[in-house]
């Protein structure tokens, strides 16, 4: 019964966002018990407490984009859409436009790239995150840039993975610049 109601949520999930989720069906087909370990990280992926939204996207994106460049980074830029965020600080953050970011977009994916990177320049960027946003707002960025690595992650490794497909935000197409982590 928890396998069908499982199975449901994911198609749903599947035709609302249009993304293929056949890694999980293969995760609930082999193991409840992945399906429900793999379960508990959504909780630490939709922490979000004291960040600005479009910032916490954007170490989401920048967490995703260093593990895959294809549907798991459209997937976070339709739900950061959906969620409200400006469509043009996600093309800005996709494509590496840092003049077009908002102070609070730049600061976080300054602070992903750094801590990604394991540059000492994360610990400036980690006490300008803290002075703006408070303890909070940093494990809210820190959440998020963890969680969203771990999708691609596994995907990749169940052998689902899908490298460099187009990402649009909205309808249009938005290059994606992969540049080093650290800025």
């Amino acid at each position: 019964m928890l396998k069908w109601f499982i199975r449901r949520r994911l198609m749903a999930f599947e035709k609302t966002y249009g993304y293929d989720a056949s890694y999980a069906h293969e995760l609930l087909e082999a193991d409840l018990a992945a399906v429900l370990a793999f379960a508990r990280i959504q909780a630490m992926g939709t922490y979000r407490k004291g960040a600005p939204k479009a910032a916490w996207y954007a170490a989401k994106l920048v967490g995703t984009m260093t593990e895959d460049c294809g549907p798991c980074t459209q997937l976070n830029v339709t739900m950061a859409l959906r969620d409200g965020v400006d469509g043009k600080q996600l093309a800005a953050v996709l494509a590496g436009d840092e003049l077009a970011m908002s102070p609070d977009v730049v600061l976080a994916v300054r602070f992903a790239r750094a801590s990604l990177a394991h540059d000492l320049a994360a610990d400036e960027h980690r006490e300008e995150v803290v002075r703006r946003w408070g303890a909070k707002g940093l494990i809210s960025l820190a959440f998020a840039l963890t969680v969203a690595r771990v999708y691609p992650t596994i995907k990749y490794a169940l052998g689902h993975g899908k490298a460099c497909a187009r990402i649009t935000v909205g309808d249009e197409p938005v290059p994606v610049a992969r540049p080093p982590l650290a800025s």
